[in-house]
């Protein structure tokens, strides 16, 4: 469904730098990836922030995210702006939003600097009561199921076409969970496919055959390799 599988950069080049700083986002561009994956928190101070567990350690205590403000983050959190600052205007991006509100906050920063408005932005989260929520506040952004197999109780058909009523664009679900009826069952619904914690070149190399729209993977050069 969509002319070239994107290959998500998980949390930036994970494999070789710290996780969701500037230096691995940056660095996954330069090995060939061809879009970025973060999480996002919002800030006490309503700013989007990229780091995937939310939580601000220290020796003597921790605290979330959500309880600091961003002048007081430790210096290798950036913000969601920075991030995009500092790649293309061209850049697919998928986010793992963490805090619902942030939606909003995410969807105007992402626009000012995407020349395509909200199309290339992915938004995912595991509930689909939160993603109902979303549909009607931004037409143009991609919102996205993360979920498992296991817990489409009804079924994946009955999910699939759940997520076209809905109007959800894609289905994420792990590598292991992707097989290539699973993907064409999903297609017959227009529902876009994606597969994370793809790590290998043979688990891209899988996924890729089976048809899926986008990969993510802790390596970007084997996904650009592959791809």
């Amino acid at each position: 469904m969509l002319p070239v599988v994107i290959g998500f950069a998980h949390r930036g080049a994970k494999a070789y730098a710290q996780e969701n700083t500037l230096e691995a986002f940056t660095l996954a561009l330069r090995l060939g990836a061809t879009g970025l994956e973060s999480d996002v928190w919002l800030t006490a101070d309503g700013i989007p922030v990229l780091d995937h567990d939310g939580v601000v350690k220290s020796r003597l205590r921790s605290r979330p995210i959500g309880a600091c403000a961003r002048a007081d983050l430790p210096a290798h959190i950036p913000t969601l702006d920075e991030m995009l600052s500092a790649t293309p205007s061209t850049m697919p991006l998928s986010l793992d939003v963490k805090d619902p509100a942030a939606f909003e906050p995410i969807v105007e920063i992402f626009r000012r600097h995407s020349i395509h408005g909200g199309r290339l932005l992915y938004l995912c989260h595991p509930h689909l009561e939160v993603l109902r929520d979303w549909v009607n506040l931004a037409a143009d952004v991609r919102l996205v199921h993360s979920t498992r197999l296991a817990r489409m109780k009804d079924g994946p058909e009955r999910h699939a076409a759940t997520l076209r009523e809905v109007g959800i664009d894609v289905v994420n679900m792990p590598y292991p969970d992707w097989s290539g009826g699973l993907v064409a069952l999903f297609k017959r619904f227009d529902v876009r496919c994606f597969a994370w914690d793809c790590q290998h070149e043979r688990q891209i190399g899988e996924v890729a055959r089976m048809g899926v729209d986008a990969v993510y993977s802790d390596w970007p050069d084997r996904l650009a390799d592959v791809l």
